[in-house]
């Protein structure tokens, strides 16, 4: 995890590498119904920055570095995706054509968070410092800015860069928690 960026540029064909491997992870049906808004540059990022933490919260931000961050990719899921892949013939005998309600997990969600996490680490795999972050409470702000259909649902933002190793590296607030031990989350057999 990194929260500290140079703001060294990315090229193109990285980028398009990164995103490329991202899209081949795993989905239910095939549905492949994730998509990724991604900014870019100066101009692109300063404006999800713009909507998302205004000049004047800056100077308190603990994470300095994190603004720093020459690519930002934000992922979404597409339920639609999902009822329209599960309502063709090969799939129709599911019930999960039906809509959105038939879905006792919601497979969207759970493909989109695989995508990020096949970004981020494609990402580590080329040497590049990743933070995957919430979006919150500014989830309408940002689709409006950027124009995401209603349809989609953001699941999070992934910031993409050469880490700096910067003072702001320093461990958030829950790092100091200890991990759980393995023999408290493995049940072998029986719960």
């Amino acid at each position: 995890m990194t929260r500290s960026f140079s703001g060294e540029p990315i090229d193109e064909a990285t980028i398009e590498s990164l995103l490329d491997i991202a899209r081949r992870v795993p989905s239910a049906g095939s549905a492949q119904g994730f998509e990724f808004l991604v900014l870019s540059g100066t101009d692109d990022v300063g404006r999800y920055w713009d909507v998302t933490l205004p000049q004047a919260k800056r100077p308190g931000f603990r994470w300095q570095g994190l603004l720093r961050a020459p690519l930002l990719v934000l992922v979404y899921a597409h339920a639609e995706a999902y009822v329209q892949r599960y309502g063709e013939p090969d799939k129709a005998s599911t019930g999960l054509g039906e809509g959105r309600e038939a879905w006792s997990t919601r497979y969207w969600l759970v493909d989109a968070s695989f995508a990020a996490l096949g970004l981020q680490l494609a990402a580590l795999d080329a040497g590049l410092g990743v933070l995957f972050f919430g979006v919150f409470d500014h989830q309408e702000a940002v689709a409006t800015e950027f124009g995401v259909p209603e349809s989609h649902e953001v699941v999070g933002a992934i910031a993409i860069g050469h880490p700096d190793g910067g003072d702001d590296e320093e461990p958030g607030r829950s790092a100091k928690r200890a991990r759980r031990p393995l023999d408290d989350i493995v049940h072998r057999g029986n719960w």
